[in-house]
């Protein structure tokens, strides 16, 4: 690269990401060939619409490219529709909510201190600005268990047109099938965020919100599925031609979905990010892909307990899917923001959160969370997770000892070295 400063902050990226854990639960690591995918000539052709009915010439390729792209995904969570084309996460939730509600309408999510996403409703974002969010929560800290009398009551008494199945920091797998049941009393259409465990559920290691009757998934591609950052909504229904208004019917989700992604919502499609998901969802169809999404959970239990071995208060008291939410107020005395700081400084990066009716505000909360998706594609195995949760410790007690830090860095770094990154 002829751009010094560009290629010294690249590198600089790859010696930190190498030399350091990713313990974001959000965050993962991808393989070369997605990354070749990303950094291909698709990156120059424009494409608004959709394979076989574009508004550019020269499409042969981009339309063979996105079609895969939707074949794979719709083969790995069993569904009739799969639209590749949304950037991201919050305007893939977005273009369900524009595509089934009208401005005032009720949606219910997981209340977000419990948690839920910001796209579920949380003041100040837009979806909140136009439509009346309802909400959901956890009845028992301990276990994590939904309050889902509760959420019969408020969805009869609101009548939600969508209710929310997800999460961005809830350490337990949903009942769907209940879900499913207060929806059909209230005639709600049935939506699963599944942005965090998308991965888990195509590797058969979590249940599919399909298999429950759900109508739409969303979800981003780079988390645990470890593919290029964007997003997809997969749906349940006809499939017919996205350029042509339909009737606004359940049946009908596949194409309403279709055109509010576009024109609705964006404009041309990023190419190059749609192949780097065909890759990815090529991956996930191999059977190395089921067992890394075992390993993830193995990982999460295992790191779960030896950190409750060392003091950290878990919220749910341990986890079902790849990520942890501790406590470290009740534990450390300690808020969020100063435990990720110090974990940063001996290369643990994970990051601050808030925990249920978190009584610190959401920049210095009072919890911090972790999770084992990108650690496993490292190579980690459940034994390694007692040395994670050692290092951790150790760096909280000794915050204030920069000789302590700086052999824990050391430590953490030679590690490190021995668990080459997927694209080196």
């Amino acid at each position: 690269m002829d751009d010094k400063k560009v290629a010294a902050l690249i590198a600089a990226e790859e010696k930190r990401q190498r030399e350091g854990l990713e313990l974001i639960p959000s965050e993962n690591y991808v393989s070369r060939d997605v990354l070749a995918a990303m950094g291909s000539v698709f990156t120059n052709k424009y494409s608004e619409g959709f394979p076989g009915k574009r508004y550019y010439g020269g499409q042969i390729n981009t339309d063979k490219a996105e079609q895969l792209a939707i074949d794979r995904a719709k083969e790995l969570f069993g569904c009739d529709h799969a639209n590749v084309q949304s950037h991201s996460g919050a305007p893939a939730n977005e273009a369900v909510y524009h595509a089934w509600c009208d401005p005032g309408d009720t949606i219910m999510g997981m209340e977000l201190s419990h948690g839920g996403h910001l796209t579920h409703g949380r003041p100040g974002t837009v979806s909140a600005k136009l439509f009346n969010f309802v909400r959901y929560g956890i009845k028992d800290i301990e276990t994590g268990e939904i309050d889902y009398d509760e959420m019969r009551q408020v969805a009869k008494k609101t009548k939600p047109k969508i209710i929310i199945a997800g999460f961005s920091s809830y350490p337990r797998e949903l009942d769907y099938a209940k879900f499913a049941e207060i929806g059909s009393e209230v005639g709600a259409v049935l939506m699963a965020d599944m942005a965090h465990i998308a991965g888990l559920i195509a590797g058969k290691a979590l249940r599919n919100p399909f298999e429950d009757g759900f109508h739409i998934i969303t979800t981003t591609t780079h988390k645990t599925l470890r593919g290029p950052r964007g997003a997809m909504i997969l749906s349940q229904g006809t499939v017919s031609n996205p350029l042509k208004p339909v009737d606004k019917t359940v049946e009908n989700l596949p194409t309403l979905i279709d055109r509010t992604v576009f024109p609705g919502i964006q404009g041309g499609p990023h190419m190059h990010i749609i192949a780097a998901k065909a890759v990815a969802f090529g991956e996930a169809q191999t059977p190395e892909f089921r067992k890394y999404c075992q390993q993830v959970l193995k990982n999460a239990k295992r790191l779960a307990n030896e950190m409750m071995k060392r003091g950290f208060k878990l919220i749910t008291n341990g986890t079902d899917n790849h990520l942890i939410l501790a406590d470290v107020k009740a534990s450390f005395d300690l808020d969020g923001g100063e435990v990720e700081e110090v974990l940063d400084e001996i290369g643990l990066t994970l990051n601050k959160n808030v925990i249920p009716d978190d009584p610190l505000p959401p920049y210095r909360p009072s919890g911090i969370r972790l999770g084992t998706p990108a650690i496993t594609t490292r190579g980690l195995k459940e034994d390694d997770m007692e040395r994670v949760a050692g290092w951790m410790h150790q760096a909280i007690k000794n915050r204030k000892n920069t000789k302590i830090l700086n052999k824990l860095s050391n430590e953490v770094k030679e590690f490190c070295l021995q668990f080459p990154l997927p694209s080196d």
